[in-house]
Protein backbone atom coordinates (compact mmCIF):
# COMPACT_ATOMS: atom_id res chain seq x y z
CA UNK A 1 0.00 0.00 0.00
CA UNK A 2 1.33 3.40 -1.06
CA UNK A 3 0.87 5.52 2.26
CA UNK A 4 1.31 9.29 0.99
CA UNK A 5 -1.20 8.55 -2.07
CA UNK A 6 -3.74 6.80 0.64
CA UNK A 7 -3.70 10.10 2.70
CA UNK A 8 -3.30 12.23 0.08
CA UNK A 9 -7.02 10.40 -1.37
CA UNK A 10 -8.39 10.84 2.48
CA UNK A 11 -7.70 14.81 2.73
CA UNK A 12 -9.01 15.73 -1.01
CA UNK A 13 -11.88 13.85 -0.58
CA UNK A 14 -12.73 14.89 2.64
CA UNK A 15 -15.92 17.14 2.60
CA UNK A 16 -15.50 18.60 6.31
CA UNK A 17 -15.93 22.26 5.81
CA UNK A 18 -12.61 24.43 6.09
CA UNK A 19 -11.02 27.61 4.61
CA UNK A 20 -8.47 25.16 2.89
CA UNK A 21 -11.16 23.59 0.88
CA UNK A 22 -12.39 27.02 -0.41
CA UNK A 23 -8.95 27.84 -1.51
CA UNK A 24 -8.84 24.16 -3.45
CA UNK A 25 -12.02 25.60 -5.42
CA UNK A 26 -10.70 28.39 -6.00
CA UNK A 27 -7.52 27.50 -7.31
CA UNK A 28 -8.78 24.34 -9.25
CA UNK A 29 -11.38 27.13 -11.00
CA UNK A 30 -8.37 29.27 -11.68
CA UNK A 31 -6.31 26.27 -13.23
CA UNK A 32 -9.46 25.13 -15.34
CA UNK A 33 -9.55 29.05 -16.38
CA UNK A 34 -6.33 29.32 -17.61
CA UNK A 35 -6.64 25.58 -19.40
CA UNK A 36 -9.74 26.97 -21.17
CA UNK A 37 -8.13 30.14 -22.15
CA UNK A 38 -5.26 28.50 -23.40
CA UNK A 39 -6.95 26.11 -25.83
CA UNK A 40 -9.70 28.68 -27.11
CA UNK A 41 -6.32 30.96 -27.68
CA UNK A 42 -4.52 28.11 -29.77
CA UNK A 43 -7.32 27.05 -31.02
CA UNK A 44 -8.83 30.94 -32.35
CA UNK A 45 -5.69 31.93 -33.75
CA UNK A 46 -4.73 28.31 -35.45
CA UNK A 47 -8.24 28.98 -37.10
CA UNK A 48 -7.93 33.06 -38.20
CA UNK A 49 -4.32 32.17 -39.18
CA UNK A 50 -5.63 29.65 -41.54
CA UNK A 51 -8.48 30.99 -43.02
CA UNK A 52 -7.28 33.76 -44.05
CA UNK A 53 -4.01 32.11 -45.51
CA UNK A 54 -6.13 29.84 -47.27
CA UNK A 55 -8.50 33.02 -48.88
CA UNK A 56 -5.47 34.36 -50.36
CA UNK A 57 -3.82 31.53 -51.31
CA UNK A 58 -6.89 30.09 -52.81
CA UNK A 59 -6.84 33.40 -55.21
CA UNK A 60 -3.30 33.89 -55.64
CA UNK A 61 -1.23 30.27 -55.57
CA UNK A 62 1.33 30.13 -53.07
CA UNK A 63 4.09 30.86 -55.27
CA UNK A 64 4.51 33.46 -58.36
CA UNK A 65 7.04 32.56 -60.51
CA UNK A 66 7.88 35.30 -63.10
CA UNK A 67 10.60 37.86 -64.62
CA UNK A 68 12.11 38.94 -62.32
CA UNK A 69 11.53 42.78 -61.99
CA UNK A 70 13.04 45.66 -59.78
CA UNK A 71 10.87 47.72 -57.85
CA UNK A 72 7.46 46.21 -59.42
CA UNK A 73 4.62 46.79 -57.76
CA UNK A 74 3.03 43.91 -56.69
CA UNK A 75 -0.88 44.42 -57.77
CA UNK A 76 -0.47 45.86 -61.31
CA UNK A 77 -0.18 45.21 -64.89
CA UNK A 78 2.39 41.98 -65.32
CA UNK A 79 4.88 42.50 -68.37
CA UNK A 80 4.44 40.36 -71.07
CA UNK A 81 6.64 37.10 -70.90
CA UNK A 82 6.73 33.71 -73.11
CA UNK A 83 5.60 30.24 -71.80
CA UNK A 84 8.43 28.59 -70.75
CA UNK A 85 9.04 24.70 -71.21
CA UNK A 86 11.90 24.58 -68.91
CA UNK A 87 10.53 26.62 -65.99
CA UNK A 88 7.29 24.42 -66.36
CA UNK A 89 9.06 21.23 -66.52
CA UNK A 90 11.25 22.53 -62.82
CA UNK A 91 8.00 23.22 -61.66
CA UNK A 92 5.99 20.18 -62.31
CA UNK A 93 9.02 17.71 -61.17
CA UNK A 94 8.86 19.46 -57.72
CA UNK A 95 6.87 16.84 -55.66
CA UNK A 96 5.76 20.17 -53.57
CA UNK A 97 3.66 21.42 -56.31
CA UNK A 98 0.12 20.02 -56.83
CA UNK A 99 -0.81 22.75 -59.77
CA UNK A 100 0.45 25.08 -62.04
CA UNK A 101 -1.71 27.96 -63.62
CA UNK A 102 -1.05 30.52 -66.35
CA UNK A 103 -2.55 34.44 -65.82
CA UNK A 104 -1.90 37.87 -66.40
CA UNK A 105 -3.76 40.55 -65.12
CA UNK A 106 -5.30 44.16 -67.25
CA UNK A 107 -6.84 47.69 -65.88
CA UNK A 108 -10.38 47.47 -67.24
CA UNK A 109 -13.23 49.83 -66.06
CA UNK A 110 -16.90 48.26 -65.65
CA UNK A 111 -19.83 50.04 -66.54
CA UNK A 112 -23.89 49.18 -65.63
CA UNK A 113 -26.77 51.66 -65.41
CA UNK A 114 -24.47 54.37 -65.92
CA UNK A 115 -22.41 53.21 -62.62
CA UNK A 116 -18.37 53.00 -63.19
CA UNK A 117 -16.01 51.45 -61.36
CA UNK A 118 -12.24 51.11 -61.81
CA UNK A 119 -10.80 47.23 -61.51
CA UNK A 120 -7.73 45.05 -62.48
CA UNK A 121 -8.92 41.58 -64.51
CA UNK A 122 -7.50 38.79 -63.43
CA UNK A 123 -7.14 36.32 -66.37
CA UNK A 124 -6.76 32.88 -66.02
CA UNK A 125 -6.75 29.52 -68.56
CA UNK A 126 -8.64 26.12 -68.66
CA UNK A 127 -5.92 24.44 -66.40
CA UNK A 128 -7.46 26.11 -63.56
CA UNK A 129 -9.11 24.56 -60.16
CA UNK A 130 -11.80 26.16 -59.96
CA UNK A 131 -12.63 24.07 -56.62
CA UNK A 132 -9.62 26.97 -55.26
CA UNK A 133 -12.57 29.60 -55.63
CA UNK A 134 -15.66 27.97 -55.96
CA UNK A 135 -16.36 28.16 -52.17
CA UNK A 136 -16.35 31.79 -52.02
CA UNK A 137 -19.27 32.23 -55.41
CA UNK A 138 -21.83 33.97 -53.81
CA UNK A 139 -24.30 33.42 -57.00
CA UNK A 140 -24.09 32.52 -60.81
CA UNK A 141 -21.61 29.76 -61.82
CA UNK A 142 -18.09 29.55 -62.78
CA UNK A 143 -16.63 30.74 -66.35
CA UNK A 144 -17.36 28.33 -69.28
CA UNK A 145 -14.57 28.67 -71.78
CA UNK A 146 -14.65 28.22 -75.65
CA UNK A 147 -12.71 26.43 -77.88
CA UNK A 148 -12.25 29.13 -81.03
CA UNK A 149 -12.22 32.02 -79.22
CA UNK A 150 -11.78 34.08 -75.80
CA UNK A 151 -14.99 33.88 -72.92
CA UNK A 152 -17.06 37.07 -72.98
CA UNK A 153 -17.86 35.55 -69.35
CA UNK A 154 -16.71 37.60 -66.16
CA UNK A 155 -16.88 37.19 -62.46
CA UNK A 156 -17.19 40.07 -60.40
CA UNK A 157 -16.82 40.50 -56.62
CA UNK A 158 -19.80 41.45 -54.82
CA UNK A 159 -18.15 44.75 -53.68
CA UNK A 160 -17.91 45.64 -57.27
CA UNK A 161 -21.36 44.54 -58.39
CA UNK A 162 -23.04 46.24 -55.96
CA UNK A 163 -21.24 49.78 -56.83
CA UNK A 164 -22.15 49.31 -60.20
CA UNK A 165 -25.92 47.66 -59.27
CA UNK A 166 -25.05 44.66 -61.43
CA UNK A 167 -26.82 41.13 -61.44
CA UNK A 168 -26.06 37.83 -62.49
CA UNK A 169 -27.13 37.47 -66.14
CA UNK A 170 -26.52 41.10 -66.67
CA UNK A 171 -24.69 42.31 -69.66
CA UNK A 172 -22.06 45.13 -68.43
CA UNK A 173 -19.71 47.15 -70.41
CA UNK A 174 -15.93 46.75 -69.97
CA UNK A 175 -13.97 49.12 -71.10
CA UNK A 176 -9.91 47.93 -71.48
CA UNK A 177 -6.86 50.66 -70.84
CA UNK A 178 -3.75 50.60 -72.87
CA UNK A 179 -1.09 51.34 -70.25
CA UNK A 180 1.34 52.26 -73.10
CA UNK A 181 -0.65 55.32 -74.66
CA UNK A 182 -3.46 55.41 -72.52
CA UNK A 183 -5.93 54.22 -75.58
CA UNK A 184 -9.50 52.51 -74.98
CA UNK A 185 -11.27 49.67 -76.44
CA UNK A 186 -14.58 48.57 -75.14
CA UNK A 187 -16.80 44.99 -74.90
CA UNK A 188 -19.46 43.81 -73.63
CA UNK A 189 -19.23 40.73 -70.91
CA UNK A 190 -21.81 38.63 -69.19
CA UNK A 191 -21.74 38.68 -65.53
CA UNK A 192 -22.09 35.07 -64.78
CA UNK A 193 -21.38 34.91 -60.74
CA UNK A 194 -20.76 36.92 -57.83
CA UNK A 195 -17.24 35.97 -55.55
CA UNK A 196 -16.38 37.21 -51.77
CA UNK A 197 -13.50 36.11 -50.55
CA UNK A 198 -14.06 38.50 -47.56
CA UNK A 199 -10.59 40.17 -47.97
CA UNK A 200 -10.59 43.68 -48.96
CA UNK A 201 -7.26 44.05 -50.76
CA UNK A 202 -9.09 41.45 -53.09
CA UNK A 203 -13.05 42.43 -53.22
CA UNK A 204 -13.18 45.56 -53.87
CA UNK A 205 -10.10 45.67 -56.69
CA UNK A 206 -9.85 41.86 -58.90
CA UNK A 207 -12.46 40.25 -61.13
CA UNK A 208 -12.25 37.06 -63.49
CA UNK A 209 -12.22 36.34 -66.86
CA UNK A 210 -10.53 34.23 -69.74
CA UNK A 211 -6.74 35.10 -69.80
CA UNK A 212 -7.34 34.87 -73.79
CA UNK A 213 -9.14 38.22 -73.31
CA UNK A 214 -6.30 39.59 -71.60
CA UNK A 215 -4.07 38.40 -74.32
CA UNK A 216 -6.70 40.00 -77.46
CA UNK A 217 -6.67 43.19 -75.88
CA UNK A 218 -2.59 43.52 -75.04
CA UNK A 219 -2.24 42.33 -79.23
CA UNK A 220 -0.40 39.33 -77.33
CA UNK A 221 -0.12 35.85 -78.95
CA UNK A 222 -1.52 32.84 -77.29
CA UNK A 223 2.34 32.26 -75.79
CA UNK A 224 2.75 35.55 -73.91
CA UNK A 225 1.62 35.86 -70.40
CA UNK A 226 1.75 37.22 -67.07
CA UNK A 227 3.55 34.85 -65.01
CA UNK A 228 2.57 31.47 -63.34
CA UNK A 229 0.57 30.45 -60.21
CA UNK A 230 2.21 27.58 -58.28
CA UNK A 231 -0.16 25.77 -56.02
CA UNK A 232 1.42 23.38 -53.42
CA UNK A 233 0.46 20.70 -51.01
CA UNK A 234 1.26 22.76 -47.47
CA UNK A 235 1.05 26.12 -47.32
CA UNK A 236 3.81 25.92 -44.54
CA UNK A 237 6.59 25.01 -46.58
CA UNK A 238 5.87 28.23 -49.04
CA UNK A 239 8.78 30.25 -48.29
CA UNK A 240 11.26 27.26 -48.26
CA UNK A 241 9.81 25.62 -51.25
CA UNK A 242 10.28 29.47 -53.32
CA UNK A 243 13.76 29.66 -51.81
CA UNK A 244 14.71 26.20 -52.97
CA UNK A 245 13.84 26.51 -56.97
CA UNK A 246 15.94 26.90 -59.51
CA UNK A 247 14.94 28.90 -62.31
CA UNK A 248 16.67 30.15 -65.84
CA UNK A 249 18.61 33.33 -65.58
CA UNK A 250 15.88 36.47 -65.37
CA UNK A 251 13.35 34.14 -63.75
CA UNK A 252 12.19 34.09 -60.11
CA UNK A 253 10.14 32.70 -57.45
CA UNK A 254 8.46 34.74 -54.70
CA UNK A 255 6.21 33.22 -51.89
CA UNK A 256 2.56 35.04 -51.64
CA UNK A 257 4.27 36.67 -47.96
CA UNK A 258 6.87 38.01 -50.21
CA UNK A 259 4.30 39.59 -52.57
CA UNK A 260 2.02 40.55 -49.60
CA UNK A 261 4.03 40.71 -46.72
CA UNK A 262 1.56 43.31 -44.55
CA UNK A 263 -1.40 41.06 -44.33
CA UNK A 264 1.30 37.78 -43.00
CA UNK A 265 3.04 40.01 -41.14
CA UNK A 266 -0.39 40.75 -39.09
CA UNK A 267 -1.25 37.39 -38.75
CA UNK A 268 2.62 36.56 -37.49
CA UNK A 269 1.58 38.90 -34.72
CA UNK A 270 -1.18 36.38 -33.54
CA UNK A 271 1.77 33.75 -32.77
CA UNK A 272 2.89 36.22 -30.34
CA UNK A 273 -0.28 37.33 -28.68
CA UNK A 274 -1.15 33.58 -28.49
CA UNK A 275 2.17 32.65 -26.83
CA UNK A 276 1.45 35.48 -24.30
CA UNK A 277 -1.43 34.39 -23.31
CA UNK A 278 0.22 30.87 -23.02
CA UNK A 279 2.78 32.09 -20.48
CA UNK A 280 0.08 34.52 -18.46
CA UNK A 281 -2.46 31.81 -18.08
CA UNK A 282 0.69 29.31 -17.25
CA UNK A 283 1.82 31.46 -14.23
CA UNK A 284 -1.95 32.07 -13.05
CA UNK A 285 -2.22 28.45 -12.77
CA UNK A 286 1.02 27.94 -11.36
CA UNK A 287 0.48 30.87 -9.02
CA UNK A 288 -2.96 29.77 -7.71
CA UNK A 289 -1.65 26.04 -7.21
CA UNK A 290 1.51 27.34 -5.35
CA UNK A 291 -0.87 29.36 -2.74
CA UNK A 292 -3.20 26.80 -2.58
CA UNK A 293 -0.57 24.14 -1.30
CA UNK A 294 1.13 26.64 0.96
CA UNK A 295 -2.17 27.19 3.15
CA UNK A 296 -2.88 23.35 2.99
CA UNK A 297 0.69 22.41 4.14
CA UNK A 298 0.16 25.35 7.11
CA UNK A 299 -3.12 23.79 7.56
CA UNK A 300 -1.80 20.52 8.15
CA UNK A 301 0.94 21.26 10.57
CA UNK A 302 -0.25 19.32 12.99
CA UNK A 303 -0.30 15.90 11.26
CA UNK A 304 3.27 16.58 9.62
CA UNK A 305 4.24 16.59 13.15
CA UNK A 306 2.48 13.81 14.41
CA UNK A 307 3.46 11.32 11.12
CA UNK A 308 7.15 12.54 11.66
CA UNK A 309 6.77 11.16 15.16
CA UNK A 310 5.35 8.37 14.16
CA UNK A 311 8.70 8.23 11.84
CA UNK A 312 8.02 9.38 8.84
CA UNK A 313 10.66 10.44 7.03
CA UNK A 314 10.22 14.07 4.81
CA UNK A 315 10.42 12.59 1.04
CA UNK A 316 7.07 10.54 2.11
CA UNK A 317 5.14 13.37 4.05
CA UNK A 318 6.41 15.53 0.50
CA UNK A 319 4.91 12.93 -1.42
CA UNK A 320 1.47 12.97 0.38
CA UNK A 321 0.91 17.20 -0.55
CA UNK A 322 2.01 16.17 -4.16
CA UNK A 323 -0.21 13.61 -4.70
CA UNK A 324 -2.83 16.47 -3.40
CA UNK A 325 -1.79 18.62 -5.30
CA UNK A 326 -1.21 16.63 -8.32
CA UNK A 327 -5.51 15.36 -7.57
CA UNK A 328 -6.32 18.99 -7.87
CA UNK A 329 -4.03 20.08 -10.75
CA UNK A 330 -5.27 16.79 -12.84
CA UNK A 331 -8.84 18.06 -11.72
CA UNK A 332 -8.38 21.77 -13.08
CA UNK A 333 -6.63 20.54 -16.14
CA UNK A 334 -9.48 17.98 -16.84
CA UNK A 335 -12.38 20.70 -16.23
CA UNK A 336 -10.56 23.27 -18.24
CA UNK A 337 -9.91 20.98 -21.33
CA UNK A 338 -14.02 20.03 -21.20
CA UNK A 339 -14.52 23.60 -21.08
CA UNK A 340 -12.26 25.02 -23.71
CA UNK A 341 -12.83 22.37 -26.16
CA UNK A 342 -17.13 23.22 -25.57
CA UNK A 343 -16.55 26.67 -26.27
CA UNK A 344 -14.06 26.23 -29.59
CA UNK A 345 -16.94 23.22 -30.40
CA UNK A 346 -19.89 25.86 -29.78
CA UNK A 347 -18.31 28.64 -32.00
CA UNK A 348 -17.50 25.81 -34.29
CA UNK A 349 -21.05 24.66 -35.28
CA UNK A 350 -22.77 27.58 -34.24
CA UNK A 351 -20.85 30.66 -35.11
CA UNK A 352 -21.84 32.04 -31.94
CA UNK A 353 -19.14 34.64 -31.81
CA UNK A 354 -19.17 37.88 -35.19
CA UNK A 355 -16.63 40.06 -36.13
CA UNK A 356 -16.65 42.71 -38.16
CA UNK A 357 -15.22 41.14 -41.71
CA UNK A 358 -14.34 45.28 -43.42
CA UNK A 359 -11.63 44.89 -40.42
CA UNK A 360 -10.88 41.13 -39.76
CA UNK A 361 -11.53 39.42 -43.24
CA UNK A 362 -13.89 36.87 -41.75
CA UNK A 363 -17.76 36.95 -40.71
CA UNK A 364 -16.92 35.39 -37.15
CA UNK A 365 -14.43 33.62 -35.17
CA UNK A 366 -12.98 30.98 -36.93
CA UNK A 367 -12.11 27.94 -34.94
CA UNK A 368 -9.47 24.83 -35.61
CA UNK A 369 -9.25 22.24 -33.30
CA UNK A 370 -5.39 20.52 -33.31
CA UNK A 371 -5.72 17.37 -30.97
CA UNK A 372 -1.96 17.37 -30.26
CA UNK A 373 -2.25 21.09 -29.51
CA UNK A 374 -5.06 20.35 -26.71
CA UNK A 375 -3.34 17.33 -25.37
CA UNK A 376 0.12 19.05 -25.36
CA UNK A 377 -1.78 22.72 -23.39
CA UNK A 378 -2.91 19.81 -20.82
CA UNK A 379 0.05 18.10 -20.43
CA UNK A 380 2.80 21.06 -20.17
CA UNK A 381 -0.10 22.92 -17.55
CA UNK A 382 0.17 19.62 -15.89
CA UNK A 383 3.98 19.32 -16.00
CA UNK A 384 4.86 22.44 -14.88
CA UNK A 385 2.56 22.97 -12.07
CA UNK A 386 3.24 19.75 -10.84
CA UNK A 387 7.39 20.58 -10.93
CA UNK A 388 6.19 24.43 -9.25
CA UNK A 389 4.47 22.59 -6.58
CA UNK A 390 8.07 20.83 -4.80
CA UNK A 391 8.73 24.51 -4.12
CA UNK A 392 5.69 24.71 -1.29
CA UNK A 393 6.51 21.29 0.48
CA UNK A 394 10.49 21.96 1.08
CA UNK A 395 8.59 23.78 4.26
CA UNK A 396 8.03 20.44 5.05
CA UNK A 397 11.59 19.90 6.05
CA UNK A 398 11.55 22.87 8.68
CA UNK A 399 8.90 21.14 10.96
CA UNK A 400 9.89 20.15 14.27
CA UNK A 401 7.11 17.74 15.34
CA UNK A 402 7.24 19.14 19.10
CA UNK A 403 6.28 22.73 17.99
CA UNK A 404 4.00 21.16 15.05
CA UNK A 405 2.16 18.83 17.42
CA UNK A 406 1.28 22.35 20.27
CA UNK A 407 0.50 24.14 16.80
CA UNK A 408 -2.90 25.55 17.41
Amino acid sequence: MNLSYTIAKRIAFNKQKSFSRFIIRLSTVATALSVAVMIVAFAFATGFQNTISKKIFSFWGHIRVQHYELGKVAISEETAINKNDTVEHILQQNSNVIAINAFATKSAVVEHQKEIEGILIKGIDTRYDSIQLKEFLLQGRWLRFTDSTYSKEILLSETTAKLIKANVGDTIKSVFINSNDGSTKARKMLLVGIFKTGVEEIDKTFAIADLRLIQHFNEWDSNKIGGYEVFIKDYKLTQQVADDMQFPVLWNAKSLKEVNPTIFDWLGVMDTNRNIVFAIMAIVAIINLITCLLILVLERVKMVGILKALGCNNVTIQKIFLYYAAIISATGVGIGCVAGLGLCLLQQYTHLFKMNEENYYVAYAPVEIIWWHVAAICVITFVLCFVALILPTLLIKKVEPVKAIAFK
